[in-house]
């Protein structure tokens, strides 16, 4: 790319950005009430880091029991992880691949994978990355069996919102982090995916984050999600999925469903006979629960991000797959406000349906999309425009707690909770 074509490509990235932090991105106005809309909080590196301090450390599951760390360098040091069950004595170790990748002017700095395992669940381990040991981190796997308990938010951006809801996700004892997409609002500006990792980094290195894209990660790239690609790589191949766009993976009797709003889904495509194929290999018996996350929502009532081909066409291909599944609940995000749907299925109650819940709430510097269609649908049992976070604590094989936590003037408020009964454990709902 010639200097001239750079340059208009920065200008149009720029003016971009500049439209969205100017409130035209999306849709929003007042129902609950509407803290105003704040700039990104940006996270700077330490100040007596170096080129081999290992920065933007954080984690995910990949199969049974591995875990795959992953962190960046400015210089290039080795990819290997030392790990153990004590402080300090890491009897451990693992090597594994590094990259980076060029976006425009910028350079990405050095991002290094490694997989550690096999792991024992629901213990501690301690580690520290690449040959630096000036910094060293610590994580709990997940458990192998119920209980367990998943933090889940989407739409994150990297606000004083954020703050509030990391710091209310940090204090709520969870297992497993599940965010269906946006997640740093980099929006083509790259460093903002740095500060990102930086500001996630406190959580992120110590439970598994399971993510998946949404439009804010398509960015203006050749390919698209160049930058959410190369830094949060999920574990798709041990699904038998061909792209990082769509996965899946079971953990503690429950299944879990990764899937893109923003790739082919028609039934001709790679993601939709994917899908096919990894749902009928759920075993009930084994996994009692399916849990589903996708970006854009299927059932909204918020005039935010209504007709929008991603929630109609998807919804119109995939929603029978999930049904005949049984699948449970559907996580998304996208429209910045909470909403929970009763079980339904083609826009009607149903008892063998998934419950719909929107959680786009994280903390994103859009503000909140605060107008509600009128009268409110019978199916829409809860609905509020608040930042906050949701819990799904997964108790046995029948029952869970779902509850959303509402950020109020910076305290943690419960203002909606349910508990939820699996469909696999309905006499007339089993597949």
């Amino acid at each position: 790319m010639g200097l001239v074509s750079q340059r208009r490509q920065l200008l149009l990235t720029v003016s971009i950005l500049a439209v969205c932090l100017a409130g035209f991105c999306f849709p929003s106005a007042v129902s609950y009430r509407r803290p105003f809309s704040r700039p990104d909080v940006r996270v700077s590196r330490r100040l007596d880091d170096d080129g081999s301090t290992p920065q933007q450390v954080h984690i995910s599951m990949v199969g049974a029991d591995k875990m795959r760390i992953s962190w960046i360098t400015d210089d290039q040091t080795p990819a290997t992880v030392a790990y153990g069950t004590s402080p300090g004595d890491y009897a451990k170790s693992a090597t594994g691949t590094t990259s980076s990748y060029q976006f425009d002017v910028y350079k990405s700095g050095q991002i290094h994978e490694v997989v550690i395992g096999p792991l024992h669940p629901d213990t501690v381990y301690y580690y520290r990355c690449g040959g630096n040991s000036a910094r060293q981190f610590s994580f709990k796997t997940a458990p192998s069996a119920f209980p367990i308990k998943f933090a889940i938010v989407g739409d994150l951006g990297q606000t004083e919102h954020t703050n509030s809801t990391l710091q209310h996700i940090s204090e709520s004892n969870y297992d497993m982090l599940l965010l269906p997409g946006d997640l740093s609002y980099a929006d083509s500006w790259q460093p903002r995916w740095d500060s990102f990792g930086q500001m996630m980094e406190p959580l992120a290195s110590q439970r598994p984050w399971m993510v998946t894209q949404g439009n804010h990660e398509v960015e203006i790239s050749t390919p698209p999600f160049t930058a959410y690609n190369a830094r949060w790589r999920m574990p798709f191949e041990e699904s038998r999925s061909t792209s990082n766009l769509y996965y899946s993976f079971s953990v503690a009797g429950v299944h879990v469903v990764m899937l893109g709003s923003y790739t082919d889904f028609d039934p001709s495509s790679a993601q939709y006979k994917w899908l096919q194929s990894d749902l009928a290999q759920v075993d009930r018996t084994k996994t009692p629960w399916l849990v589903v996350l996708i970006h854009a929502p299927w059932y909204n009532t918020n005039q935010a991000h209504q007709g929008e081909t991603e929630s109609v066409d998807m919804k119109k291909y995939m929603e029978s797959l999930l049904y005949n599944a049984r699948a449970d609940v559907v996580f998304t995000g996208h429209v910045h406000a909470y909403e929970r749907f009763t079980r339904v299925y083609e826009d009607q109650a149903d008892d063998c349906g998934p419950i719909h819940i929107t959680v786009g709430d994280g903390g994103n510097r859009e503000g909140l999309a605060t107008k509600y269609i009128d009268p409110q649908l019978e199916i829409s049992i809860f609905r509020e425009a608040s930042f906050g976070h949701g819990e799904l604590e997964v108790v046995n094989a029948t029952h869970a707690l779902w509850t959303w936590h509402r950020n109020d003037d910076g305290e943690d408020v419960v203002s909606d909770s349910l508990w939820i009964k699996s469909i696999s454990s309905v006499d007339g709902c089993k597949v």
